[in-house]
């Protein structure tokens, strides 16, 4: 995908096309924003907040003008703007100016978090909002008793969900971005990075603390407890993937036991909670440090 990022860094009107063009087929195969989103980060990160913001600025005009011809409306700009090009664009000034790329995850959590506190301050019933969307992606004939007890489990923590969901793709288009950057101008800077993931003990810390409410209070409280916690789920996996990679790749086997780390989360999501307890925990046991008796073999 190198030859995405080189065409990028062409010039303005190059990245402009990507970043509105591949907006547009996000339509019809939703996982493509994540290259549009890493467009703009890529040209942020690599040229400053000013350029980047420009490229934003002009894809939006671009993506409403075909967003209106392809939906008449010009909504889909609206969206695309709010929910990924612009936080992209924040995080992205923050790992440039910061340099720390665990900065930059922690501050898009962040970002979730203050969005779902906002949805619960300026919604009246959000479960019931949930509710109306869920009923409405029901199939005509689905058993509607076991659905509508799913959908009254679900409607407390959607907005949780939705939130991870969200951030997580912010965060693959980041991540996206630094890669290209790497391979272009620095080779090897992103494996370097990723594999040094890590947060502060006092964010563990507050991060249990929030676990703490969820369990021992009821009501609405619990309700944003639970939905927060859904988020600090998606932080410590992404650290707790770090971890196991760089443990992993200590192993005399390295380079197979790496590649079978990512294919059993993708086959076995329950794993996932695993490798969040040890993104959780390693700002304490620090397990990156623990010492293997054999060999690390090269190209892992």
């Amino acid at each position: 995908m190198n030859f995405l990022a080189t065409y990028i860094m062409k010039g303005r009107i190059q990245a402009m096309i990507m970043a509105s063009t591949l907006a547009l087929m996000s339509l019809i195969m939703p996982p493509v924003s994540v290259l549009s989103s890493a467009t703009v980060a890529l040209v942020t990160l690599r040229l400053g907040a000013y350029e980047g913001l420009s490229i934003l600025g002009c894809s939006s005009l671009a993506a409403g003008i075909l967003g209106f011809f392809a939906t008449g409306s010009f909504q889909f700009a609206i969206m695309y703007v709010l929910v990924l090009w612009l936080p992209v664009w924040i995080i992205s000034i923050i790992l440039r100016e910061g340099r720390h790329l665990s900065l930059a995850v922690e501050i898009a959590v962040l970002m979730g978090v203050v969005g779902v506190i906002g949805f619960y301050l300026f919604s009246d019933n959000p479960a019931a909002m949930w509710g109306m969307v869920l009923a409405q992606m029901v199939p005509p004939d689905a058993p509607v008793a076991d659905i509508q007890r799913t959908i009254d489990m679900l409607v407390h923590y959607m907005t949780g969900v939705v939130a991870a969901g969200s951030i997580l793709g912010l965060l693959f288009g980041l991540f996206l971005a630094r890669w290209w950057q790497a391979n272009l101008y620095n080779p090897g800077g992103f494996k370097q990075e990723f594999l040094t993931l890590r947060t502060k003990p006092r964010l563990s810390v507050g991060s249990i603390a929030i676990l703490g409410v969820a369990l021992a209070t009821s009501g609405e409280l619990a309700e944003i407890a639970w939905n927060i916690s859904i988020l600090l789920f998606v932080l410590y996996t992404v650290t707790g993937t770090s971890v196991c990679h760089t443990v992993c790749s200590k192993m005399k086997l390295g380079r197979y036991a790496v590649p079978m780390l990512y294919i059993t989360l993708f086959l076995i999501p329950h794993a996932m909670l695993l490798v969040a307890i040890i993104g959780l925990i390693d700002p304490w046991l620090n397990l990156r440090k623990i010492k293997s008796n054999q060999h690390t073999p090269d190209g892992v």
